[in-house]
Formats: structure tokens, sequence, C-alpha cells
């Protein structure tokens, strides 16, 4: 199958599995195509889907990440010793282990098409990552807590697993406790990952985009506990600090001594 018509089945497949978009038709346009299918794919509740399905959706959003262009951490210098700074698409970065800034039902984003990166890693996961989640969410049995960490399966990404961490919302104020919230997302993701074996870890700006949390003092709480981190516990796993826009990148640059 081409990737158009892998993407026609997928969206002919989701319009059939939820009658109340049975009326929409897809557009001849590709990039309309696509937003269709995402949106699609935001909104589907978390279920199984037959392994028909999975098998086109699979090497759908794999030849869509490729085409997007695969970073690997080996091609990336670091920024200090273990410790690097890189500007791009987490979910195109190949490495052991990305994070996830997730919600408290730790479901994803079924706003369709929304710019947040939890929203991003759903969609290229694939609809077998929501699934996952809300089989973990089930046996916890209660919403997650802010500062404690899960993980998954990374399915259709490039990198081998996906650690999601809930961040403080800091709304009216920043306060003391917001930034002990957001330090113990680092730290939480950090200990999970090395339970896990994991050798290369990248970190999205926690908490900055719909939680409101200062980017600035984010930056300074993420490269301040990542470094006790390692100090602490001599470890080798190598840190990624992912950011996405300008600004963040000019954040990190200041706080390393790059700018």
């Amino acid at each position: 199958m081409t990737q158009a018509e892998r993407r026609t089945y997928l969206i002919t497949a989701l319009l059939k599995e939820q009658p109340r978009y049975s009326g929409l038709e897809a557009s001849q346009d590709q990039e309309e195509q696509k937003k269709l299918l995402r949106a699609l794919f935001n909104v589907r509740m978390p279920m199984p889907a037959e392994d028909g399905f999975l098998a086109i959706q699979d090497a759908y959003l794999q030849e869509e990440i490729r085409r997007k262009g695969i970073t690997d951490l080996e091609d990336l210098s670091p920024i200090q010793e273990g410790l690097y700074l890189w500007q791009g698409d987490i979910t195109t970065l190949r490495c052991d282990a990305i994070v996830n800034a997730a919600n408290s039902q730790m479901l994803g984003c079924f706003c369709p098409c929304h710019g947040c990166i939890d929203n991003a890693i759903h969609t290229f996961a694939g609809v077998q990552f929501r699934l996952k989640c809300a089989r973990i969410m089930e046996r916890q049995g209660r919403e997650e807590p802010a500062g404690r960490a899960k993980i998954t399966p990374a399915y259709n990404l490039p990198c081998r697993y996906v650690l999601h961490t809930v961040g403080p919302i800091a709304h009216g104020g920043l306060t003391e406790a917001d930034e002990k919230l957001l330090a113990s997302c680092y730290r939480s993701c950090l200990e999970l990952a090395e339970e896990n074996q994991v050798k290369s870890l990248a970190f999205c700006c926690i908490s900055t985009g719909e939680f409101h949390f200062p980017n600035e003092r984010a930056a300074e709480i993420a490269v301040r506990t990542v470094r006790e981190y390692r100090k602490r516990t001599s470890g080798e796993m190598k840190v990624i600090f992912n950011v996405f826009k300008d600004r963040d990148y000019e954040i990190y640059r200041r706080i390393f001594g790059a700018g």
C-alpha cells in the first residue's frame, strides 16, 4: 500500500468505528486528510483495535515519522558531559526513552490536533498507546498525582519507552510547592528510567505549556535537579533537554553558559 492508501484506509476505518462522525467526508487534499486522521486518532477512546488495522496504522505512522526526519542521539554533541540540549520534535528523537508531559487522567489529549506534546506523542505512538495507559490507570484506580512517573512502551516512536509525568499547574502565581513538585517530576523520571536500564532520556519542558509554569524557572529547576541526581548517583545516563520553541532554547543555553 502507498502512504495515501494507508491514510484512506485508516480514515475510513475510524469513521466507521465512530458513528457520530459518519457524515464526515475526507478531503482530496493530502494535508487536510492528515489533519482529519490525526483528529480521529485524538478523539478515539482507549479500546482494542484489530490486528489488520494496527498493521496498517503502524506502517503509516512509522513512515510519517521517517519523512519528518529522525534524529539519533549518537549524532548529537553534548553541551556538558552527559547532558545534551536539542531543539526539535521529540517524536522524531531516537534514544532509549522520552518524557511526556501528561495530564492526571494519563490518557493523552482528546482535543483534535491540539499543539501540546501529549497530543503529538499519543498521535504518533498509535492507538495502542492510549489503551496501554488506560489499563495502567484502571489498575491504579485513581488519577495520577503530580510529581510521579509511569513508563510504557513507545510503540511506533523511534525511542523504546515513554515516561509519563504530571507536572504542577501554576495558576495564580508560582509557589514553593509548585517548584518542589516540578523537581519531583524530574527525579521520578530519572529514578524510573534507571530502574528500567534506560541509558538515555529526553525531557520535554514539563509544565511550561498549558500548565503555565514560568519557562525560565522551570528550566533552572530541570537542570539543577538532573545535575544533583547525576552527582548523587554517579549515574552515566545521558540526559537530553528537548525544547521546541526558540525562547526555551535560548533559556537553556544561558543556563549552560553557552548563550
